[in-house]
């Protein structure tokens, strides 16, 4: 049985982003739903609502949606048209091919005085002598019935005449009413006979089961071990019995008469559903149960898989010295479906379920790791740095480098180059400040010696007097 579930609501509703409650057109044909229910609370700004091939038997629960203009009841099982008044909004409604023999219902429809078009051809009521002056003399705001204008001409003709054209509908639906209460009990008994049948043939079954068992338990070892081997066999013929048997009945059920009732609907659906479940069934006995795939050894080895067959590339990136792997993963998939998980020597993808792994080609560090989608192509980009490398920007610090004697003596020798910045606290108590920094001593300008100037003779403004006193 289908039912309207809030997440059925949603799965059609992907054009308002899956929101339901301002959604303004809803789409639920074909899913073989057999009541009414929710619609009213969950979408009260519907303004469309297509509920066309299912076996609704009652309209109900869409009184609250006041902005509603189309609703689509076609090829459904109702008898009535009821609850609507509710739906001020309601320009058109389409009844077509449902079991509608109460004409007089549409009476109900009389305060909707926006409705312009009704559909009601392939009910019972169709068929009446004086259908169609009926509603439209009953339904005065209709511009169209069945697809079809109406005139005015057409309208006054039918009020005229409404008096004598009411009393012959209400005869044929009396007529009618008791044609459908037979056919009601006959539904009823042939539906107890074949649930009669169902449990006198489980019954048969059940003891022939014990018979089987019964004869089993006194045929020597011999012939129990030679039944078992051929256990196989047996079940198979059993299988293909059982088919034939599903395919006679089938024959039978599609070739019976019947008439076009809702409990004949009712019927094929519950034969077709059961012939689903029976088919599924045996292919669940046909399918072979595939073993787990094994990713990884006995001995704790891991193993290459590429179970969902996708491209992939992985590259040793040494400027940021990571490793890079590159999975081809479907575009529109969506990114739920993908579980990574990264190991120092490997890395397991799990794209719907199945498994993708590959053996790095050297250890990675699985805490830093990431992966991210390309929002061009889709791809899944896994990046892994390496064991032993720290990376800051796009500059990276090599590993620590083993001590040598060489670089021991460089060390202690740049250590004392520092040290001569430092104060030793032993030859002052108090550090000179002063004396940190060494700066060369200038001589004051009056201190400064010059170098001495001694002219010579052959100067020509040399003169020699005998009263200086000569330099020292």
């Amino acid at each position: 049985m289908g039912r309207i579930t809030e997440d059925l609501i949603r799965r059609n509703a992907e054009h308002n982003d899956c929101v339901i409650f301002s959604l303004e057109e809803l789409s639920l044909h074909q899913q073989e739903i057999e009541r009414l229910e929710h619609i009213d609370k969950w979408c009260r700004d519907l303004k469309i609502l297509y509920l066309q091939n299912n076996l609704i038997g009652k309209i109900e629960n869409v009184s609250k949606l006041k902005k509603l203009e189309y609703l689509n009841l076609a090829l459904n099982n109702i008898e009535k048209i009821e609850n609507l008044e509710g739906c001020e909004g309601l320009t058109k409604l389409d009844l077509t091919v449902n079991f509608i023999g109460e004409l007089s219902s549409v009476k109900t429809l009389q305060g909707n005085i926006h409705l312009k078009e009704l559909f009601l051809m392939g009910n019972p009521c169709a068929d009446f002598d004086g259908y169609r002056q009926f509603v439209v003399a009953t339904l005065q705001q209709l511009k169209w019935l069945d697809g079809k204008e109406i005139e005015r001409s057409e309208r006054i003709q039918a009020l005229q005449n409404l008096p004598v054209v009411e009393q012959r509908i209400r005869e044929q639906e009396k007529a009618y009413c008791l044609k459908r209460a037979k056919d009601k009990e006959e539904a009823q008994r042939k539906l107890e006979e074949e649930e009669n049948k169902g449990e006198m043939g489980r019954s048969h079954t059940g003891s022939g089961g014990h018979w089987h068992a019964d004869l089993s338990a006194t045929l020597p070892s011999f012939e129990e071990s030679k039944d078992y081997i051929q256990a196989p066999e047996i079940e198979e013929g059993q299988c293909k019995g059982k088919e034939l048997d599903d395919r006679e009945d089938d024959l039978e059920f599609w070739n019976k008469p019947s008439l076009y009732t809702p409990e004949s609907r009712l019927e094929t659906l519950r034969h077709m559903e059961k012939q689903r479940r029976d088919q599924e069934r045996l292919s669940e006995k046909k399918k072979k149960v595939k073993p787990p795939r094994m990713l990884v050894t006995e001995d704790g080895r891991a193993l290459n898989v590429n179970e969902p067959k996708l491209d992939f590339s992985l590259k040793d990136d040494e400027k940021r010295n990571q490793i890079v792997l590159d999975l081809a993963v479907y575009r529109y998939m969506d990114t739920s479906l993908i579980d990574v998980d990264v190991q120092p020597t490997y890395v397991r993808v799990m794209v719907k379920g199945k498994p993708f792994q590959l053996i790095l080609p050297a250890e990675v560090k699985p805490d830093s790791s990431f992966a991210k989608r390309s929002q061009t192509t889709g791809h899944l980009v896994v990046c892994m740095p390496k064991v032993g490398e720290v990376i800051i920007g796009c500059q990276r610090t090599s590993k620590p480098v083993k001590s040598t004697p060489d670089s021991s003596k460089e060390q202690t020798s740049k250590s004392q180059q520092m040290e001569r910045l430092e104060v030793d606290p032993s030859k002052r108590s108090i550090p000179d400040v002063a004396n940190i920094v060494q700066e060369k001593k200038h001589m004051p300008r009056r201190v400064r010696t010059e170098p001495k100037i001694i002219p010579s003779e052959e100067d020509p403004d040399f003169e020699d007097n005998p009263e200086v006193p000569p330099l020292i």
